[in-house]
C-alpha cells in the first residue's frame, strides 16, 4: 500500500493535487493573475511615463475590461478580438468625452450604446466582448470625468493598457487549449481521489454520522461531474484530433459512471435495503437507515484497505514501480468471480464495484498519457487491459451538429434582452439623475450588470439582491480602507490590485463576494481621485439599489420571461434528450446500428446543467415559496437520478462489440418502450400540450424480458437491467411533482 500511496506525493504534490480540486484547470487564478498582472503592467508604464493620478485609473480600469471582456479560447481568436477592441474602446471614450458637454444626447446615446452591446450577443464571443468593451469604456468615461481636451492622454493610456493587457495574456501568463485541458485532467483525478476519500468516510460512519458522510458524497460527486463537463466542453480544442477528444470523452464517463456507482453500492450494503439512486443527488435527504457493514470483519477491513489502495492509485503520479502494479492487479482481479472475498452479496457488489473503478482508473491514465508498462500484468489486468484496447479501436468519431437558433424578432433571447435592459437603463438614467448628476451612471452599471447571463425574471431578482447585499458591506469595506490608507497613493494601488484579484477570483463562486470586492476598490479608487466622502459611498448603495430595481421592473414588464416558463421550456429540453439517450442506448443494446451516444449523453447533461442554474430563484433559501422550493429540487435530483442511469446505459451499450459478456438482446426495445414512452408523455404534458396517454406503470423490466430466450441472445448483465428499471421508476416519479397523471395497470 506505501508502495502504491507514496511515489511522487510530496508536499508540493498534494498542494497542487488541493489547487486542482478546489479550482479546477485553475481557471480562478488564471483569470485573478492575468487582470491583475496587466492593470499593475499598464499602472507601472503610465507611471514611468508621467501620467497623473486620472490616467493611471483611466488605463488600470482599461486594461482590466481589456482582459476579462475576451471570451473566445483559440488563442488566434483571441488576438483578433483585443485588437479589434482597441479602436472600440478609442471611439467609446471619445465619444463619451465629446457627448458629457450634451447631457441629454448624451443620455441617448448611452441607451442606444447599451441596446447594440447586448444586442451584440446574437453573434458569439467576439460580439458579446466588444460591445462589453464599448459599454465599459464609456463607464469609465464617466467615471474620470473625460473632457475633449484631455482625449489625447486617454488615448495613450488605453493604448498602453490594451498592449500590457495583450503582453501578459499571450507572454506572461499564457493560456494553451492543450495545457488548459491537462490541468483539467489533473482536477479530475484530484476530485476523484478526492470521492474515494468520501467513500471510505461513508464505510466508516457511525450512525449518528451518516447524514455527514452521506452529503461529502453527494457534494463529491457532484463536483467530479462538474469537471468532467468542463473537460468534455474543451476536448475539441485541447486534443490532436476528434478520435483522440472521443476516447479521453469516453475514458472520463467511464470513470465518473464507475465512482459514482461505487458510492451508491456501498451505501446499499450499509442499508437495510437497496438505496435509492435519488438518495445520491437530493440535497439534504436524510440517510438510510444503517447498520454495520454484514459480513466477516475480515472482509470490511480488506475492503477499508483496498478503498485507500484505490485512491492511492487515481492519486498516483510519476512511474509506476511494482508496488504500484502489485495494488492494480489486486483490485483489477476483483472483476473476477473467484477472486471476491467470502462476504454477503452486498459487500461483494462493493468490491465488484472496486474493480470496475480501478479498470476505469486504468483506462484513463492510458487514454491521457499511452501504452503503459504491462510486464507486471496479472491475467486479470492483462484482459482488461485487451478490453480498453478493443474498445479504443471500435471509438468512432463522429460530426456533432450545432442547433440553430428556432426564434426570430423580439422572440429572440438577445433582442428581448436588449430592449429589456434599454428599457431598464432609461429608468435607471432618469431615477439615477434624480440622485445625483454626477453618479447616475452607477445605476445605469447596475442595471447593465444583472441582466448579464440572466434569462427570466427570477435569475435578475436574485442576481440584483446579491449585488445589493454585496455592496452593503463593500461600502463598510470602503469606509475602512479608505480611512486605513488615506492619502498614500501606492498602498492605495496596491489594495486595489489585492481586490482586484479577489474580484476576480471570487467570482465564479459567489456573485455576493465578487460584488463586495468591486464595492470595496471602489472606495480606493475615489481615494485615489480625491473624491471619497462617506456621501459618495452612500450614493453608491442608493444607485445600486435604483439600478436592481430598474433592471427587475424592466425585466417583469417588458418582454417578461417568467421563470415558471423558462424552467418549463429547460425541463422539456432535459426530457428530450433524456428519451433520445435512452432510446439510442436501449436500441443498440437491442443489435441497432451505433451511434453518438456518449455525445447525446453529453447534450444531457448540458442541459441538465442549464436547468439546474435557471431553478436557482426557486430554490434560493430566501424564496417564501417553500413548497415550490422543495417540489424544485426534488425533480432536479430525479432528472440527475435519470441522468446518471442513462449515462451509464449509454456507456454499457458502447461495450457491445468488445465485452464478451455483453450481448444485444432484442428483447429490450419492447421492454423499456414504456419508459421512454413515459419520458416523451411527460415532456409534452410539460410544453402545455395535451398527451396522448398517461404516465403507464406496469411490471418491472426484467419480468418483461421473461426467461425465454435468455440463452440464444447471451447475457444480458444484471447491471443493465438494474439501469432500466431504475430509470423506469425514477421516470414515474417525475409523474407527481409535475402534475402529470399515472394510469395504474389494469388486474
Amino acid at each position: 500500500m506505501n508502495a502504491a500511496g507514496r511515489p511522487g506525493r510530496t508536499r508540493w504534490t498534494r498542494l497542487r493535487d488541493h489547487l486542482a480540486a478546489s479550482d479546477p484547470g485553475l481557471l480562478r487564478l488564471t483569470a485573478g493573475l492575468r487582470t491583475v498582472g496587466a492593470v499593475a503592467l499598464a499602472l507601472a508604464v503610465l507611471a514611468s511615463l508621467g501620467f497623473g493620478v486620472s490616467r493611471l485609473v483611466t488605463g488600470a480600469m482599461t486594461a482590466m475590461v481589456a482582459t476579462f471582456a475576451i471570451r473566445e479560447r483559440r488563442r488566434g481568436a483571441q488576438a483578433v478580438t483585443l485588437a479589434c477592441g482597441l479602436p472600440v474602446a478609442l471611439v467609446s471614450v471619445s465619444l463619451g468625452a465629446v457627448l458629457s458637454e450634451r447631457p441629454v444626447v448624451g443620455d441617448a446615446f448611452f441607451v442606444v450604446l447599451i441596446f447594440c452591446a447586448v444586442y451584440g450577443r446574437r453573434f458569439g464571443d467576439r460580439g458579446t466582448s466588444l460591445g462589453l468593451i464599448g459599454f465599459q469604456v464609456y463607464f469609465v468615461s464617466l467615471f474620470v470625468g473625460a473632457s475633449t481636451g484631455e482625449l489625447p492622454g486617454l488615448w495613450a493610456a488605453m493604448t498602453v493598457a490594451f498592449a500590457c493587457s495583450a503582453l501578459v495574456r499571450f507572454a506572461l501568463v499564457p493560456v494553451t487549449p492543450a495545457g488548459l485541458l491537462v490541468r483539467l485532467r489533473q482536477a479530475f483525478r484530484a476530485r476523484l481521489g478526492r470521492l474515494v476519500s468520501a467513500h471510505l468516510a461513508l464505510l466508516d460512519a457511525a450512525p449518528e454520522e451518516m447524514d455527514k458522510a452521506l452529503e461529502e458524497v453527494r457534494e463529491g460527486t457532484a463536483r467530479l461531474h462538474e469537471t468532467a463537463l468542463m473537460i468534455q466542453t474543451r476536448l475539441e480544442e485541447g486534443t490532436p484530433d476528434e478520435s483522440a477528444a472521443r476516447l479521453v470523452q469516453r475514458r472520463i464517463a467511464d470513470a465518473e459512471i464507475a465512482a459514482e456507482r461505487l458510492g451508491l453500492l456501498l451505501l446499499s450494503a450499509r442499508s437495510a435495503e437497496r438505496a435509492d439512486t435519488l438518495t445520491l443527488h437530493l440535497p439534504g435527504a436524510p440517510a438510510p437507515e444503517v447498520g454495520r457493514l454484514p459480513g466477516p470483519d475480515e472482509a470490511v477491513d480488506r475492503l477499508r484497505r483496498d478503498l485507500e489502495a484505490l485512491r492511492a492509485l487515481v492519486l498516483w503520479s510519476g512511474t509506476a514501480g511494482t508496488g504500484v502494479a502489485h495494488v492494480r492487479n489486486r483490485l483489477l482481479a476483483y472483476r473476477d468471480e473467484e477472486h471476491l472475498p467470502r462476504a454477503s452479496p452486498a459487500v461483494q457488489d462493493v468490491f465488484r464495484a472496486v474493480g470496475e473503478t480501478a479498470r476505469a482508473v486504468m483506462g484513463l491514465r492510458i487514454a491521457l498519457e499511452g501504452p503503459q508498462d504491462e510486464s507486471d500484468d496479472s491475467p486479470a489486468t492483462a484482459r482488461s487491459r485487451e478490453e480498453l484496447e478493443a474498445e479504443d479501436a471500435a471509438i468512432d468519431a463522429g460530426e456533432e451538429a450545432g442547433e440553430a437558433d428556432r426564434h426570430t424578432g423580439l422572440r429572440r433571447p438577445t433582442t428581448r434582452a436588449a430592449v429589456q435592459v434599454a428599457v431598464g437603463s432609461t429608468l435607471a438614467i432618469v431615477g439615477g439623475e434624480l440622485l445625483s448628476t454626477d453618479r447616475w451612471y452607477w445605476a445605469v452599471l447596475t442595471c447593465w450588470i444583472v441582466f448579464i447571463n440572466t434569462a427570466s425574471t427570477g435569475e435578475i431578482l436574485v442576481k440584483g439582491y446579491r449585488r445589493l447585499l454585496g455592496t452593503v458591506f463593500g461600502v463598510v469595506a470602503g469606509i475602512a480602507l479608505a480611512a486605513v490608507v488615506g492619502r498614500h497613493t501606492l498602498a492605495a494601488f496596491l489594495l486595489v490590485l489585492l481586490l482586484i484579484f479577489l474580484m476576480f477570483y471570487t467570482a465564479p463562486l459567489s456573485y455576493t463576494l465578487m460584488s463586495f470586492f468591486v464595492t470595496a476598490m471602489l472606495g480606493l479608487l475615489y481615494t485615489l481621485l480625491h473624491t471619497y466622502s462617506w456621501e459618495v459611498l452612500v450614493l453608491r448603495l442608493e444607485e445600486t439599489a435604483l439600478g436592481a430595481a430598474c433592471g427587475v421592473v424592466a425585466a417583469a414588464l417588458v418582454l417578461p420571461v417568467r421563470t415558471d416558463r423558462r424552467t418549463d421550456e429547460l425541463l422539456v429540453t432535459v426530457l428530450e434528450r433524456l428519451a433520445e439517450v435512452t432510446d439510442a442506448a436501449v436500441g443498440q443494446l437491442s443489435g441497432a446500428p451505433g451511434g453518438d451516444l456518449l455525445d447525446r449523453a453529453r447534450e444531457l447533461d448540458q442541459a441538465l446543467g442549464d436547468l439546474r442554474s435557471a431553478t436557482q430563484p426557486l430554490t434560493h433559501p430566501v424564496t417564501p415559496l417553500r413548497a415550490r422550493r422543495t417540489n424544485a429540487r426534488y425533480v432536479v435530483a430525479l432528472l440527475e437520478t435519470c441522468a446518471y442511469h442513462a449515462r451509464s446505459l449509454a456507456a454499457t451499450a458502447e461495450l457491445l462489440p468488445t465485452h464478451p459478456s455483453i450481448a444485444a438482446d432484442p428483447r429490450l426495445r419492447g421492454a423499456a418502450g414504456r419508459t421512454v414512452g413515459n419520458i416523451r408523455t411527460i415532456a409534452t404534458r410539460v410544453a402545455g400540450e395535451e398527451a396522448p396517454r398517461a404516465v403507464e406503470t406496469g411490471p418491472s423490466i426484467a419480468s418483461l424480458l421473461g426467461d425465454a430466450g435468455t440463452s440464444r441472445y447471451g447475457r444480458i448483465t444484471g447491471r443493465v437491467l438494474r439501469h432500466l428499471e431504475r430509470l423506469d421508476e425514477a421516470v414515474v416519479g417525475l409523474a407527481r411533482p409535475l402534475d402529470v397523471s399515472v394510469s395504474a395497470p389494469d388486474r
